[in-house]
């Protein structure tokens, strides 16, 4: 007859984790004997190891029960229905690594596939880090409130990635950031940026647009991500010439 403790020793595991199968009910817990110890027989051993078994198997607690108790057939139905949830439980495990993986990479946590894909062509554009993370930044808030929306957006905006035009755009603001707001060259910068609106999409023109929330439309619209108030000038002088070339 053994001790709890020789019987975990035997078996390969803690005193701890065979008072949890006793609480469970998975294993019988004998009386004590006159000098107060519980002992434990050879049924005991063969028990704890078909309990230990399943447990390592990765067959839940609960279910140990009908395990030990099902016949061939339907302990093979139960197998196969706890390998399904165990693959399930893989694939979310990995997952999981995978974000943890990319934690201090904003984009790659945030973003679909497509975006990334946006974000690593637009880097080799050698704009600055803010300007970079500014335009992150807007189609990680973009995903969070308009999904379908952001996802048409940047499917037009990718092609833009080879326009020459867009390009210098995005250059000049860059270069605009620290800009005065009276700066003379700022009203260049908005006529091109004008000209190069009138030959895009521009996401009020898109089915979507009329259908987003009102507070919606308000946050992406208002989002910079960067203070700057040359940026701000810039928005001021283009809405101008806009309004213009739409008259």
């Amino acid at each position: 007859m053994l001790t709890i403790g020789q019987l975990a020793r035997h078996i390969g595991v803690s005193i701890k984790t065979v008072r949890v199968y006793h609480a469970k009910g998975l294993l019988p817990e004998p009386q004590r004997d006159a000098s107060g110890y519980r002992r434990y027989g050879a049924q005991a051993i063969v028990d704890l190891t078909r309990i230990v078994t399943l447990a390592r198997a990765g067959v839940p607690l609960a279910r140990i029960p009908d395990m030990l108790q099902a016949d061939t057939a339907e302990a093979a139905v139960q197998i196969e229905r706890i390998d399904a949830e165990l693959r399930s439980r893989i694939e979310q495990l990995v997952e999981q690594r995978t974000r943890l993986r990319h934690l201090d990479q904003p984009d790659q946590l945030c973003l679909p596939p497509e975006g990334i894909a946006f974000m690593d062509r637009l880097r080799s554009l050698g704009l600055t880090a803010r300007h970079e993370d500014s335009i992150r930044d807007g189609w990680i808030l973009g995903y969070a409130l308009a999904p379908d929306l952001t996802c048409t957006i940047l499917t037009l905006r990718t092609p833009m990635l080879d326009d020459v035009d867009y390009i210098a755009m995005l250059r000049s603001y860059d270069d605009a950031i620290e800009w005065s707001p009276d700066d003379p060259r700022l009203s260049a910068v908005a006529e091109a940026a004008a000209r190069l609106a009138q030959r895009m999409t521009m996401p009020s023109d898109l089915p979507g647009f009329g259908g987003a929330p009102p507070e919606t439309l308000d946050i992406l619209a208002g989002h910079l991500g960067i203070d700057s108030p040359a940026w701000d000038r810039l928005d001021q002088l283009l809405m101008e010439r806009m309004a213009t070339k739409h008259i």
